[in-house]
């Protein structure tokens, strides 16, 4: 896993922590007990710091960056979805946010809440405890979100982290040998 300091900032990566060969980590990022971060995710702490909790998974090609008035931290118990883009923000612990979704520098999503698949969450928004922001930009839903989901998806996110740190290895091919196909 490329791991880079940029000028003095070094990450800082638990040792339980798990982050795949294939993800890049710079700057002033901290990782916290039993997280998971996925492939092809980027982290990049170039302007501020980026801190992620425990037991928290952040999902194959996330980008999450900072702005240089407001960091990005992510709670413990989240689960930040695949094709996800942050920066600048505050995720709560215990918090889902879906595939493919955007949340601004400012934004503030409370803990218990769940950000839907594909939702813009503009520069500002707060999203209360236990509500769910769907849309483009993203309507909030009070009271909504399924806790119990959240709960479900962070186990299974630590389960899959436990078995590829024992058990992923890179297999050569024939074709990175120089023989034809």
């Amino acid at each position: 896993m490329p791991v880079y300091s940029l000028g003095n900032a070094t990450p800082t990566i638990h040792r339980s922590a798990y982050v795949h060969p294939d993800a890049i980590v710079i700057g002033d990022v901290t990782i916290g007990a039993e997280s998971s971060v996925w492939p092809a995710v980027v982290l990049r702490g170039d302007e501020g710091h980026i801190i992620i909790g425990e037991r928290t998974s952040i999902q194959d090609g996330s980008v999450v960056h900072t702005v240089e008035d407001s960091p990005t931290r992510i709670g413990d118990d989240c689960v930040i979805g695949h094709l996800v883009h942050m920066e600048g923000c505050t995720i709560e612990s215990g918090v889902l946010v879906g595939s493919g979704s955007i949340i601004l520098p400012r934004c503030i999503v409370r803990s218990g809440a769940i950000v839907g698949a594909g939702a813009l969450v503009t520069g500002g928004t707060e999203i209360p405890a236990g509500a769910t922001a769907l849309g483009v930009p993203a309507k909030i839903k009070p009271d909504s979100a399924d806790r119990e989901a959240i709960e479900v998806a962070v186990h299974s996110y630590r389960q899959r982290a436990r078995r590829f740190a024992s058990e992923l290895k890179l297999v050569e091919h024939e074709n990175d040998r120089g023989l034809k196909s």
